[in-house]
Formats: C-alpha cells, structure tokens, sequence
C-alpha cells in the first residue's frame, strides 16, 4: 500500500499519486481517493495536495488521523478493510474538476463533480 514512510503516531498518509497514478493532477487524485474511501466505508480523511496547494503541491496524500484515545484495534482494522477494498477497484476511480473555487482557502468550500 502506497503511505508515506514512517507512519506518524497520530496519521497516516495515503499517497494518492500512486495509488492512481491514472488520475492526472488536474483531476485532484488526493480528492478521490478521499471520496472513494467515504463512500465505501464511511472512512473520513482529508486531501492534502493539489486542491489545497495548488501548483505548488510537491505530494497528494490523503490524511488518515488516528486519535489514541478514540480508536481501538477493531477501527484500524475496518479503516484497512475499506482501503484494501478501495485498492483492489482503484483502476476504476475517477477524478474530480472544479465547478466552483473560492478565491481563498479553496479546499474548505470549493465544489467539484466526478469527471
């Protein structure tokens, strides 16, 4: 599975680049996957890439946050179940465009749809 090596004690980040390298970068791979991992599981996560950076974006990954006092070992196990099943039909993910973009801050309100 494509993270970002070491894992962090308190996330652990998808890179979603290669996880679908198909996904060109002005079709905001981090997005996707993020709502791909929503969508099948419920799993909430968070884009930190090209949506959020711009241009300047070095990375899209996909912040998965592990609170230690809030999750148990079954949690981790489900969110890895959803992942591996997301992994498993990531060929057939899509990106995403913008409809709207905010003039700042444009990963908290912009709207975007499924190309």
């Amino acid at each position: 599975m494509p993270i970002v090596c070491p894992p962090g004690g308190h996330a652990v980040y998808l890179d979603a680049r290669a996880f679908v390298p198909h996904i060109p970068l002005e079709q905001f791979p981090g997005v996707a996957l993020a709502c791909e991992l929503y969508l099948e599981g419920g799993i909430r996560s968070v884009e930190i890439g090209s949506l959020m950076f711009g241009a300047a974006a070095k990375m899209d990954l996909v912040r998965l946050a592990i609170p230690r006092r809030t999750y148990t070992q079954s949690h981790i196990d489900y969110v890895i179940e959803v992942i591996l099943e997301v992994w498993e039909r990531r060929d057939w993910i899509r990106g995403y465009t913008l409809t709207y973009e905010p003039p700042f801050l444009r990963h908290f309100t912009a709207k975007l749809k499924r190309v």
